[in-house]
């Protein structure tokens, strides 16, 4: 008697060629006990030869933070006058990863901005609210330290990749409800948005592509402990719990057609529409989570990267005279 397999989206064909090729390069599923040797794997870029490559200086500050310093990498563009600036909060779901990664791709999507990146505290060893609790303070750091660092205090917007994005989000959501420093915008790559871990699309790509509900459950564990999927959830825990979505700055969220986030990606841009907020979203065709980390030239992966940019320019150029 045979089983039936779930109808899955197809992977684009060069997504599905590295998912073949290159198992080093792919977590699918993650077990607590696994956390640590993922750790191990762990080669984060050399921001040196980042901001070299970019034309940008960089710097490293200390954010005053709940628990100590919060460090922030800044790495700020050759230019005269106060430039924008991203808000960067690195992917890992929530339990691995370094204040260098997803910076390299951070840089490109925007010649003139800044790009500083938070190195917030790690779950499970730092639990909930450690992780925003430290964004949240690198945030109201950077624009108090703005006119110093050479940045424009009203031209900030938050970023992140995968748990970054979905901390990005819970930041925007903090930052709101305290009255906090004002975001110019939110832009939310393929962010981890939903503790319940129960999406139709969560489901249908269980055991398949990158970063499947069992990893996802196991980061969320680890962050949330014995409060995981229960009723009293916070939003700046998990974002898709916040009870209205009114109020936020422009909103960019993308996401992979073939991947364990879409649905609660998709639903988040739509929940912000039905509160009258502004929100762009697109949900790429045969996309894995993190696509276009993993195949960085296919086509699929320039355009995700281009339409990031280009949003990032209309947004800059929001009021400006024609």
């Amino acid at each position: 008697m045979s089983t039936a397999v779930a109808a899955r989206p197809p992977f684009d064909p060069a997504v599905a060629a590295a998912l073949t090729a290159r198992p080093d390069d792919v977590v699918t599923t993650l077990r607590a006990d696994q956390i640590a040797a993922l750790r191990a794997r762990a080669c984060p870029p050399d921001l040196d030869q980042v901001a070299v490559a970019t034309r940008r200086t960089l710097t490293w500050h200390e954010a005053p933070g709940p628990a100590g310093p919060v460090r922030v990498a800044l790495l700020r563009p050759e230019a005269d006058g106060p430039v924008p600036v991203l808000l960067h909060l690195h992917g890992g779901g929530l339990v691995v990863g370094t204040v260098s990664d997803d910076v390299p791709a951070a840089t490109q999507l925007g010649p003139g901005w800044a790009v500083a990146s938070v190195d917030y505290r790690l779950a499970p060893e730092h639990p909930y609210p450690a992780a925003v609790d430290d964004a949240y303070a690198a945030l109201v750091w950077l624009v108090g330290q703005a006119e110093r660092l050479g940045l424009d205090a009203a031209r900030v917007v938050v970023t992140g990749v995968s748990a970054g994005g979905g901390l990005a989000a819970a930041l925007t959501l903090l930052a709101r409800d305290r009255g906090g420093p004002a975001l110019a915008g939110q832009l939310l790559v393929c962010p981890m948005l939903d503790d319940r871990n129960d999406s139709a699309s969560g489901h249908q790509m269980a055991g398949v592509g990158t970063w499947d509900r069992t990893a996802n459950a196991t980061a969320w564990a680890a962050y949330l402990g014995d409060a995981v999927g229960g009723p009293g959830t916070a939003a700046y825990a998990s974002a898709a719990r916040a009870d209205r979505l009114d109020g936020l700055p422009p909103t960019y969220v993308d996401v992979g057609s073939a991947e364990t986030f879409r649905d609660e990606c998709v639903r988040y841009a739509s929940r912000i529409w039905a509160d009258g907020g502004d929100a762009e979203l697109h949900v790429w065709p045969g996309g894995c989570h993190g696509f276009d980390g993993l195949v960085p030239d296919a086509p699929v992966s320039r355009d995700a990267r281009t339409a990031r940019a280009r949003w990032l320019a209309r947004l800059l150029n929001r009021g400006a005279t024609p």
